[in-house]
């Protein structure tokens, strides 16, 4: 009945947060929207999975006390995506093995939302060409 669903991540500056989405993240961007030439939408995506940016409506500044949207990323190598995020400026968390069974770090984008990226830890296992 339903062939996808594409997350809408409101956004206090797109041209900002792309520097994340792009240049951290490796998505590519398309279908923009613009209003007297200043960007206010668009899509990015690569070639599995897809979200739409979208100016955020009313103040740009967040609400103190939201948290807003969390994604939680299964990464092809979690060592490099952090290692990537860390060189843009980005504050990324230690990496950390959890009982739970995944590898895990965390980072908040410039829109103050949260990301967790994560393996499971079988996966890297003798696979530690870390940071």
């Amino acid at each position: 009945m339903i062939k996808g669903c594409i997350s809408v991540i409101p956004s206090g500056d797109l041209q900002t947060s792309l520097r994340f989405w792009i240049d951290g993240l490796g998505f590519t961007m398309d279908r923009e929207i613009r209003n007297n030439g200043r960007l206010i939408g668009c899509m990015v995506h690569n070639e599995t999975i897809s979200f739409w940016l979208n100016e955020r409506a009313g103040s740009s500044i967040m609400p103190q006390g939201y948290e807003g949207i969390r994604l939680y990323w299964t990464p092809i190598d979690i060592y490099a995506i952090r290692n990537r995020l860390k060189q843009l400026g980005f504050n990324v968390t230690e990496i950390e093995h959890r009982e739970y069974g995944q590898t895990e770090f965390f980072v908040s984008d410039n829109d103050g939302y949260h990301h967790c990226f994560g393996v499971d830890t079988k996966s890297i296992e003798g696979n530690k060409t870390q940071i």
